[in-house]
């Protein structure tokens, strides 16, 4: 590389880690969002309300990428992601300032989420403009390689809020850290949003842009060219399905339902499962790099359809035996305890509820829920005559008072705990008491499972940016590029916890959320394998408005 090379992609990629530092705290803080922003809504829906504020986020950036890669196709790339960049430090440092729900009521949910859009609109502007402008300064033959430097980011991002959070949590203590302390990561994003202004502000535009701004050869309607032309849109549906949609369902699965996984279901508490990621997320994140340098010798498709199909063929055993070194007496419990919902079919209602727009009102909804969050792998019985729901374990009954949901919820976790299924205070569920303790079976093991999640992830992501730059033009690259990538990672991979979850709940069976990103990742296998081209030896400096893919 070259100085000026290696200045591009360090400004980039570092401007793009704080940006995806940002956009993650609220998604490693969700129970403690929970608290503060929805304790107006009943505990047990608390979580998912957050989570899916959450997932607004992801909702929004596709009108992101078509807002923001309109600007980068008509005006530049430097300039838009620097709004962009603006955009995204500034909701996120107001966040740190906004009262909670115990302060301003129902005002305070409402102002996160509006929050959260703006951040949404933001990212959706950000990810394009920066894979383009590297990929427009790379060389022919070391796109996967200088792109891959970029692709390392959203995992530092995540890297660089667990670290963050763990250094305040360790600082003020789990009680102050939940009432006050939360704030202050979000603050900092204001410190690195002048940082990466600063970096970004002092680089030139791509030469490929100069070069089509100088021939005249630009877009006077980018979106309309690219997704008003089937010739075009074709290749920006196939890149969705055939490559963006199992790349979004093997990260997030891998590294966000992972840390979900540990903490909601497994009952691990925050530190010990944000350090847990962090380890594997700092172990494996070089390989993004190897994998983006190995696309450049053998090729795109193989390396990503490669991940997505390993992937989808692992996730079951492998969180399996993240179970079992994370919570042994969990998963004792999950094969040896017998439980039981018994209630009238009419009282129980569909539990997949991704936009959140139902309540929990019924017995029978009301049990199904506690046990999901409580790790319970139960099954449905079906009792037209039930007039509340019974929760049946080892063949002991428990009614469920939907009047008295706390009272009732607390007999059957008691009784759970005396068959079998362990305390939260369970000696058996893995902790952590400092950054270096992974030297144990245990912890270590658990480790060496994210690692493996976390290899998914850079076979997936590593070749990506480059495949998808490759796909399209000059002209409408910053657009054609942005709206397929983040509609599969916005809607397929951010709503996949709220999903995965709800299919647990809904099912009674802990791993069955699973199966959401397993059916994803071989969808996108088969589609990549058949009707993506390979891109790897293409010329992208292409500016008269032909389609790269369509040559």
């Amino acid at each position: 590389m070259t100085a000026g090379e290696k200045q591009v992609i360090f400004a980039s990629s570092l401007g793009t880690v704080f940006e995806w530092y940002d956009f993650y705290l609220y998604g490693a803080l969700t129970g403690i969002i929970a608290d503060q922003f929805f304790d107006v809504f009943p505990r047990s829906t608390r979580e998912i309300f957050a989570l899916l504020a959450f997932a607004a986020g992801f909702v929004v950036r596709p009108a992101g990428a078509l807002v923001f890669g309109r600007i980068g196709d008509l005006v530049g790339r430097k300039y838009t992601f620097l709004l962009a960049i603006l955009f995204m430090g500034l909701s996120t440092f107001l966040v740190g300032l906004l009262p909670g729900s115990r302060t301003i009521g129902m005002t305070a949910p409402v102002l996160l989420v509006v929050l959260r859009l703006l951040q949404g609109l933001a990212m959706g502007g950000e990810y394009g403009g920066a894979a383009t402008y590297v990929a427009e300064h790379a060389p022919n033959g070391r796109r996967g390689f200088y792109t891959s430097w970029l692709q390392t980011t959203a995992t530092l991002g995540l890297l660089l809020s667990l670290v963050v959070i763990l250094f305040f949590r360790s600082l003020l203590g789990e009680k102050d850290f939940a009432e006050y302390g939360w704030r202050f990561p979000f603050l900092g994003s204001f410190v690195l949003l002048t940082i990466s202004l600063w970096i970004r502000i002092r680089l030139n535009e791509s030469p490929a842009f100069q070069r089509m701004k100088a021939r005249g050869a630009g877009s006077k309607a980018p979106v309309t060219e690219a997704f008003g032309r089937w010739s075009n849109f074709r290749i920006a549906l196939l890149a969705l399905f055939g490559l963006v949609a199992g790349q979004a369902v093997v990260w997030y699965a891998s590294q966000f339902y992972a840390l979900f996984f540990l903490q909601t279901i497994l009952g691990v508490d925050g530190y010990t499962s944000s350090l847990l990621v962090a380890w594997a997320l700092l172990l494996g994140a070089i390989f993004f790099v190897f994998f983006g340098w190995l696309s450049d010798r053998i090729g795109r498709k193989p390396v990503i359809l490669a991940g997505c199909l390993i992937a989808a063929l692992a996730f079951l055993p492998v969180f399996k035996q993240i179970s079992a070194f994370a919570n042994p007496a969990l998963d004792r419990a999950v094969e040896t305890v017998k439980v039981s919902v018994v209630a009238n079919p009419e009282e129980c209602g569909s539990l997949f509820n991704p936009l959140g727009t139902r309540v929990f009102k019924t017995s029978c909804d009301m049990a199904r829920d506690l046990l999901a969050r409580s790790g319970v792998r139960y099954t449905s019985q079906d009792s037209s005559a039930a007039k509340a729901a019974i929760v049946r374990i080892n063949g002991r009954d428990f009614t469920f008072d939907a009047a008295r949901p706390a009272a009732t919820g607390d007999a059957v976790l008691a009784a759970l705990q005396a068959a079998g299924y362990p305390r939260a205070d369970d000696p058996g569920i893995v902790r952590m008491r400092g950054v270096f303790d992974i030297f144990r079976v245990q912890t270590g093991g658990i480790v060496a499972l994210l690692f493996v999640l976390m290899l998914f992830v850079t076979m997936v992501y590593g070749p990506l940016a480059a495949a998808l730059v490759e796909l399209f033009p000059t002209r409408i690259r910053y657009t054609s590029v942005s709206l397929p990538y983040h509609l599969g990672n916005g809607w397929f991979g951010g709503l996949l916890p709220a999903i995965s979850f709800a299919m647990v709940a809904q099912t009674g069976d802990i791993y069955y959320g699973l199966w959401y990103p397993i059916v994803v990742a071989v969808m996108t296998f088969i589609i990549g394998m058949v009707f993506i081209p390979e891109t790897k030896d293409r010329d992208i400096t292409l500016d008269d408005g032909t389609p790269a893919a369509a040559e």
